[in-house]
């Protein structure tokens, strides 16, 4: 008996969008949707406060995490340290409009709580950035399949 074997659609990559500011949110989660449409699929979930966004990352496990740093209930990195906690192992995205010293100390308090940034940017993000760091994120998601 012969099987013909149809190509497989590929799971949405799953991309969690946290920020406090709901006019920043509404940009990004845009944008996002907008690329997912280009290089997606992409299931969008955005949240602006920490620990609904922490209740968030154990129901629907994102693949992509991007996290503003400067939140009002949680900052950035007491709630990586959290994530860390519930063992995320997805990809992260920093977001910030501090200085770029900032961000960096940032990025390496993250990856010394064992989370795996893909790269610590100032706002606003750039489209061409966003798609790259999209692309990347697939590719590492694809290659821990």
């Amino acid at each position: 008996m012969n099987a013909t074997l149809l190509p497989c659609a590929a799971a949405p990559l799953r991309v969690l969008l946290l920020d406090d500011d709901a006019f920043m949110l509404a940009l990004l989660t845009e944008l996002v949707e907008e690329l997912g449409l280009e290089q997606g699929p992409y299931q969008v979930y955005a949240e602006t406060s920490s620990r609904q966004a922490l209740a968030s990352l154990r129901e629907r496990a994102p693949h992509l995490l991007i996290c503003d740093l400067a939140m009002p209930d949680m900052d950035g990195i007491e709630f990586l340290r959290c994530a860390a906690w519930e063992q995320f192992r997805g990809s992260v995205v920093l977001l910030s409009g501090v200085d770029e010293g900032v961000l960096q100390t940032a990025r390496r308090l993250a990856l010394a709580q064992g989370i795996s940034v893909l790269d610590a940017c100032p706002k606003p993000l750039q489209r061409e950035q966003l798609a790259g760091l999209l692309a990347r994120a697939a590719a590492r998601r694809d290659v821990a399949v």
